[in-house]
C-alpha cells in the first residue's frame, strides 16, 4: 500500500451548502499524478489511483455507465431521480 502524504489538501465531494455529518468521500489530489480517496467516516481507510484512471471513472460516470448499480435505489428526500 502507498504511503499517503501527509500534506493533502482533502476536498469533501459534497455541496458546498451541504452541512450533515455525511460520511461523504473526500479527494486529494497528490505528486505523480496520485488522486487519493477516502470516506469521512473512516478517513484512515485511503484508496490511491491515477490522475488518468480517476478521470475516466469521472467521465464514465458522466455518461451513465454505472447506473446499472443504482437501479431501484429510491433517492432521498429533496434529491432530483
Amino acid at each position: 500500500m502507498a504511503e499517503v502524504p501527509a500534506n493533502l489538501t482533502w476536498v469533501r465531494a459534497a455541496p458546498d451548502d451541504e452541512t450533515g455529518p455525511g460520511p461523504w468521500i473526500e479527494l486529494a489530489f497528490g505528486d505523480n499524478d496520485l488522486v487519493y480517496i477516502r470516506e469521512t467516516s473512516a478517513p484512515e481507510n485511503v484508496v490511491t489511483t491515477t490522475q488518468r484512471k480517476w478521470d475516466a471513472f469521472v467521465l464514465g460516470v458522466q455518461a451513465g455507465e454505472f447506473d446499472h448499480f443504482v437501479e431501484g435505489v429510491a433517492p432521498n428526500e429533496g434529491e432530483v431521480p
